[in-house]
């Protein structure tokens, strides 16, 4: 068996999977408030006791955590934890387990992903030995680049998220100069993420919105909601501005890793908005790189929607430390 996580700070999804081939395959998958335990450790055994498990029969373990990670040690950014991965391999009898950023886990579940389990929003021409890049708009903005070496992806974290925004319209200088008086430094993550979405939405709106409150727990969502149905023109603008900003950055991921092998949208907003995805405004943004139009326009571009790729990239990372194991 495999064990497998994507711990969140508010929630933490736990599943064992049987190492088949192509990719591991789901026994169990269960549901937990992180803020319920102590430590992943505590967590785990209750998993495990659920499920009607042994630790005995874990054979690798990985962990995607939202949070960095250092030399095997990670603090959750939204929650207490301190995750220690030798203190978890203790408790599990494994002479190692593997622990990572959560948008780095995701990274390892693209080159797993069937048709099925991805939308194509640009069908371009897969190149079969070049890299290809993540982008994950959601809390936050995550970014990582896989590098193909000799035929397999390998994922490389980034903090691209954090760099600078780059307006390239009228409108978006606008933006860009609301951004930078409310946070005296405006970042793709400031624009490209349910915040970043709100922030839109207030830059946009010169009077109170009928059909999405600002302050509201999920306003992101209501305002992609608004926008969707129509019922709002500012919700409309503030979507249309969040999905080029989104498709400039996806064509600026393309050009920095040279990514023939295409482009994914992960994270929690873009299965959301898919709608929005298709219309021109995202790949008009995407594909405007001159001199460079030809190698972006060539680029596949697809929104990942199976509904855990960050527990299936950690399940596929179990598996190799599994096979690393064993050999």
């Amino acid at each position: 068996m495999l064990l497998a996580g994507d711990v969140g700070g508010t929630k933490t999804r736990l599943g064992l999977f049987t190492a088949d081939a192509p990719r591991p395959a789901p026994v169990e998958v269960r549901t937990y408030a992180t803020g319920d335990f102590p430590g992943l450790e505590a967590m785990l055994a209750v998993f495990l006791a659920d499920a009607g498990a042994s630790a005995s029969s874990v054979e690798g373990a990985a962990f995607g955590v939202a949070g960095p990670v250092v030399h095997g040690r990670a603090a959750l950014t939204n929650a207490a934890w301190q995750i220690n991965a030798a203190a978890v391999a203790a408790s599990l009898g494994l002479p190692s387990v593997s622990l990572l950023n959560d948008l780095l886990a995701m990274a390892h579940a693209v080159p797993a992903l069937t048709a099925a389990e991805r939308r194509t929003l640009q069908d371009g021409e897969a190149d079969p030995d070049g890299n290809v890049a993540l982008i994950a708009p959601g809390t936050g903005l995550g970014e990582a680049l896989l590098v193909n070496r000799g035929g397999t992806l390998v994922p490389s974290p980034s903090e691209g998220g954090h760099a600078d925004f780059a307006a390239r319209t009228t409108r978006e200088v606008g933006l860009l100069a609301y951004l930078t008086g409310r946070f005296g430094r405006a970042s793709y993550e400031h624009v490209l993420s349910g915040p970043g979405l709100v922030s839109i939405h207030r830059f946009v709106h010169r009077s109170p919105c009928a059909s999405a409150d600002p302050e509201a727990a999920d306003a992101a969502a209501r305002i992609s909601a608004a926008a969707l149905d129509e019922r709002c023109p500012a919700c409309v603008e503030a979507l249309d501005l969040f999905v080029a900003v989104l498709g400039a950055e996806a064509g600026n991921a393309a050009l920095r890793g040279v990514t023939t092998g295409g482009v994914f949208l992960g994270g929690g907003i873009p299965p959301k908005i898919i709608p929005a995805l298709e219309r021109r405004t995202f790949l008009d943004a995407f594909r405007a790189k001159a001199p460079m139009q030809a190698l972006v326009a060539a680029v596949p571009v697809h929104v990942i929607v199976h509904p855990d790729p960050g527990l299936l990239g950690a399940a596929v990372t179990a598996s190799a430390q599994a096979r690393r194991a064993r050999c």
